[in-house]
């Protein structure tokens, strides 16, 4: 009876998380399509995300104390994001800098910029005295389960608006050559595209994406700090993979453009719901990085396992079908 009880109080516990689990998901779903953009389409190893994730929450805190609509505010979180992924791009495309490290120098930079915007470490925003888009604490809860309520639809909304919003532009000409540079970046210089444009145009929308988010999460958290953005590379890598993982398992041949973006969105959701299911269990909150980091192995390692596995299999296929072949032909001499 007590295990029952015991049972019964840690499903509740979980049912009356699962709007704000859902909700946050979905928020930093949003951040791993700009990731999506960089990591899968554009093939470029961008670490700016730590840093613009921070600046767009910052920019839309900060505008929004000062009585700027919620909706503008956002729109300059998504521009501030726009001008970090232009700086990683100029070093990159400009000065020769490699990706990677082109990113890990403006994500640097970006830390103190962040403490200029704010004036310190960290701004605080309350939901009762500003009208916030989203807040953790207008998430409805009824009869000790959880409600699927308005907070949770809006962030449906804005990720299929956005997921709409790409599938239109990478059918345009650019989002051909962004896809183009990132498949085969010398046969694009051949057919004379401009990559060094297209690497640009990828990495300003994926950290406007990045910086979008940031606003969204600083307004539901209720707060932006300079240290928000740590670790948002792990939670995006792991939204990818997890959503790459599940697609291709679940859709098959069918899983297109539109499924891999949605997908996307579904795999920061997933990676909530298993990150709450851990806390649930006891675990301490100091390992949360550490266990972010093994979801990411995990899913990471699973594909080319199946493939390595699928591989193995082949191969002892046609090992035994061509020893089968050559004794019957000794059989038949």
């Amino acid at each position: 009876m007590n295990l029952l009880a015991i049972l019964q109080s840690e499903l509740t516990q979980f049912g009356n998380a699962l709007p704000g689990v859902i909700s946050q998901g979905l928020i930093w779903g949003v951040m791993a399509i700009g990731v999506y953009i960089t990591y899968k389409i554009l093939d470029f190893p961008d670490l700016t995300v730590d840093g613009s994730i921070g600046t767009g929450g910052a920019v839309a805190i900060i505008l929004i104390l000062n009585g700027v609509p919620v909706w503008i505010a956002l729109v300059a979180a998504f521009a501030a994001g726009c001008l970090a992924g232009l700086i990683t791009g100029l070093l990159n495309t400009l000065l020769g800098i490699p990706g990677i490290l082109a990113g890990i120098l403006t994500q640097i930079a970006l830390y103190s910029v962040n403490l200029a915007i704010l004036g310190g470490s960290n701004k605080s925003i309350s939901v009762d005295k500003f009208p916030l888009l989203l807040s953790s604490r207008r998430v409805a809860v009824s009869g000790g389960f959880a409600v699927f309520g308005w907070e949770v639809g809006k962030c449906v909304i804005i990720v299929a608006i956005l997921i709409a919003v790409l599938y239109w532009f990478f059918g345009t000409e650019y989002g051909f050559t962004i896809r183009a540079t990132g498949c085969n970046s010398n046969m694009a210089r051949a057919q004379g595209i401009n990559t060094k444009k297209s690497t640009l145009i990828a990495l300003v929308l994926s950290n406007g994406l990045v910086g979008l988010s940031g606003g969204l999460l600083a307004q539901y958290q209720g707060f932006a700090d300079v240290n928000m953005g740590r670790g948002a590379i792990v939670i995006g890598l792991a939204a990818v993979i997890i959503g790459e993982v599940l697609g291709s398992a679940i859709m098959g041949k069918h899983f297109n453009f539109v499924a891999r973006l949605a997908f996307t969105a579904v795999g920061g959701i997933i990676y909530y719901l298993v990150l709450q299911i851990v806390m649930q269990i006891g675990l301490d909150s100091t390992y949360n990085k550490l266990f972010s980091a093994i979801v990411v192995v995990i899913f990471l390692a699973v594909p080319y396992l199946r493939d390595t596995s699928r591989n193995s299999y082949g191969r002892a296929a046609k090992n035994a079908a061509a020893r089968s072949i050559g004794k019957g032909e000794s059989g038949d001499a």
